[in-house]
């Protein structure tokens, strides 16, 4: 809904409402009046006026140029027609004129529809309508017409700026989206195309020949495509990331295969997500279970860990990554520990190894370098679930990734599915 399309509403029930005290003046000074018919013809008009033009003041679309100088000149219409059947006695105390109030609503048509500008012409015709019908500048007068005035111009002037945010709120939703899908394409390629790239290139240079060149090329590509996913949009203020060090922390050996983590493949064979809330929930348990083994320990609740399926492959996805840089930038030889931990209000993975830890500022060269495993595959993920990763690491003590995503009200605590 359009940030204005309350003042249209508002707008409405003011018109409504000053008809409503218009017709109570005209009732109660019934008697007064010079020409009592006359009075009451034009408050005819202006009942039937109001009320076939309801829908007009509803929106902007609704409510043109033409509708609003027609709506203007009935209101000063009645001005100039008070001194005709009113008494000249009674213009000089200040009696209000026929459409009384009624007339700002006209003026803040102006305003809501094209802001200030608008508001402070037609204004200035009121004004100058109530000065005629008066025969001068009275001084109570002149402070209610600048009342008016000044009312009408700051109501335009603020819709003016509601409606430059609004365009500002919506240009940065449509960065954010397309930032957004970037980094999960992102993520695909470093899940994927980029460990392979890696892989050829430190299998080609071992094995020489012909698979040298290929393997070449392979890393002049693998540093064509991370410059390509790395540049844009940043991933946000904080991304301390990088595909090299998550783990373990030092860069990988010329030899050392990229393993692809086993649960990379039951997280593709995942259904999709149905609806807003990520799909049926889903046991983070069982999705993890594939990297148990000799060198990983996975613990956790002796019952299920339901998530939304969204959240649970996603997350299932980081941990992977996270295990994927143990393996390279630890050694083969690290052992890694996954803990489990179901809360009442989140999820939280953590998930150490006993590897040479992350030198400082070895993150952020990382991410400089253009590699975005911590930024895309893990931070990346956890942040579009609206969760955190964090990591706790000193050069020869390990390190320690600890994945955090809040759980949605609606999905059930363990022991809730699978039975």
């Amino acid at each position: 809904m359009s940030v204005e399309q309350p003042l249209w509403r508002a707008l409405t029930a003011y018109r409504v409402l000053t008809l409503l005290y218009a017709l109570v003046l005209y009732v109660h000074g019934f008697d007064d009046y010079e020409h009592p018919l006359g009075a009451g013809a034009y408050m005819l008009v202006l009942t039937v006026w109001t009320g076939l033009t309801v829908r007009m003041v509803s929106s902007a679309e609704r409510c043109t140029l033409r509708f609003l100088v027609g709506d203007l000149t009935v209101a000063v219409v009645g001005i100039l027609l008070t001194p005709l059947v009113d008494a000249h006695d009674r213009i000089a105390e200040g009696t209000p004129t026929l459409p009384s109030i009624w007339t700002a609503g006209a003026v803040l048509g102006f305003a809501v529809k094209g802001g200030w500008r608008w508001a402070a012409r037609a204004s200035t015709v009121v004004c100058a309508a109530n000065i005629i019908e008066r025969g001068g500048f009275a001084q109570d007068t002149v402070h209610m017409l600048m009342l008016v005035w000044v009312a009408s111009v700051a109501i335009g002037y603020v819709v003016e700026v509601a409606r430059a945010s609004e365009r500002t709120l919506a240009r940065a939703l449509r960065i954010e989206a397309a930032t957004r899908e970037r980094e999960r394409l992102a993520r695909d390629i470093h899940d994927g195309v980029l460990q392979v790239l890696a892989m050829v290139q430190r299998r080609g240079a071992a094995i020489g020949g012909e698979a040298a060149e290929l393997g070449r090329m392979a890393g002049e590509q693998e540093i064509a495509l991370r410059t390509l996913i790395s540049t844009g949009p940043a991933t946000g203020p904080g991304a301390q990331d990088a595909a090299a060090p998550p783990a373990g922390g030092l860069p990988a050996p010329a030899g050392a295969p990229p393993a692809v983590s086993p649960a990379l493949v039951a997280v593709a064979d995942a259904p999709a997500p149905d609806g807003a809330d990520g799909g049926e929930p889903r046991d983070l348990l069982a999705l993890l279970a594939p990297h148990a083994g000799s060198r990983v320990t996975l613990s956790g609740p002796g019952t299920p860990v339901p998530l939304p399926a969204a959240a649970a492959t996603e997350l299932a996805a980081a941990v992977g990554a996270a295990l994927d840089n143990v393996r390279v930038h630890a050694g083969e030889g690290a052992h890694a520990w996954i803990l489990v931990e179901d809360e009442p209000d989140a999820v939280t993975v953590t998930v150490r190894d006993d590897g040479p830890g992350i030198p400082e500022g070895r993150l952020a060269d990382a991410e400089r370098e253009g590699r975005l495993g911590v930024a895309l595959s893990i931070r990346g993920r956890l942040r579009d679930l609206g969760g955190s990763a964090e990591w706790i690491s000193a050069p020869g003590q390990g390190t320690e990734v600890e994945l955090k995503v809040p759980r949605r009200p609606g999905v059930a605590r363990r022991g809730e599915i699978g039975r």
